[in-house]
Parts: structure tokens; sequence; C-alpha cells
């Protein structure tokens, strides 16, 4: 059962400005046999507000967060880099690259993640997820982006 990281939260009353936990679900070995070790639904494109919050998720749970690789067309305005905890993390930018993000903590050391765009809807978000963190997964993007994923279906986002 994929576990959620960090917890799914349900809107409060939160102060003006305070930070919202990413929208984030990780395979629970970490095995890496799978196309996806996760996947993030990040709340809008623009990448210098999303970013940050999901580096200091992943770095939580993986470790030093280097580099990413994303989408550039699915954001706006992608940066060379982003300082994120002091740190600075490199970003690397491709044309089509299928609703994902890749995730470098070492040397040749990656992880991906399917990326749900921002205004799908829960339903639909919450099947990819799931999909895209079951152990083992091998069902592309587009496949799961249209809910059409086989295996255990569980909600495990909120909004």
């Amino acid at each position: 059962m994929p576990i959620p990281l960090p917890t799914p939260f349900s809107p409060g009353p939160w102060a003006p400005g305070a930070p919202l936990l990413p929208r984030l679900v990780l395979e629970p070995t970490m095995a890496r046999d799978g196309i996806f070790d996760g996947a993030w639904w990040p709340r809008s494109s623009h990448v210098l507000a999303e970013l940050p919050d999901l580096i200091t998720a992943l770095g939580a749970h993986l470790g030093r967060i280097v580099r990413v690789g994303l989408d550039s067309a699915a954001w706006d305005e992608v940066p060379r880099s982003v300082v994120v905890n002091g740190c600075t993390v490199k970003i690397n930018w491709f044309a089509a690259s299928d609703a994902t993000i890749s995730i470098t903590r070492g040397f040749q050391d990656h992880f991906l993640l399917l990326v749900v765009p921002p205004r799908t809807s829960k339903q639909t978000a919450s099947s990819a997820m799931v999909g895209a963190s079951v152990t083992g997964n091998h069902t592309p993007a587009s496949e799961l982006l249209l809910g059409q994923t086989s295996g255990p279906r569980q909600q495990c986002v909120t909004e």
C-alpha cells in the first residue's frame, strides 16, 4: 500500500502565507522495480512556488537532492537552479518529458515521479498517484493520467 509523504491533510484554517505540504506519494519500498518511484501533484505551474517544498519533502525522505529534470513546456519560467534550505539545486529541462520529473540525489542515483497536472480532478489525480506508487508499476504516464490503471484503488490525496 502506498505511503503518503508527508501525510495528506484536509483544508483548514491556515495562516495567510503558510506553506502547504506538497501532494506527494512515494512507492513504499523504494525498490525501483517499476517505471515510477511515486507521484507529485503540484497546485500550480509556477515552478519557483512549487519546487522548493517538493525538494524539502523529498530531501527529508531521500537525502540531499542535487538536481531535478522537468518538462519545460509544463512550467512557467523555468530557471537553471533554485536555492532550497541554503543549498543550490540544479534544474535541467527537456521538451515533452511526458508528465514526469526526475530527481537526482547523487551521481547516477535517480528517481522518477509522475507529475499530475495542477488542474486534474481529485479522483483522477488520486487514481494516478496510487498507480504510480504501486511497487512494480509499469503503467505509462498517459494511461495513469487517464485513470486507466489496474490494481488497488484508494483515496490517497486530499485537497
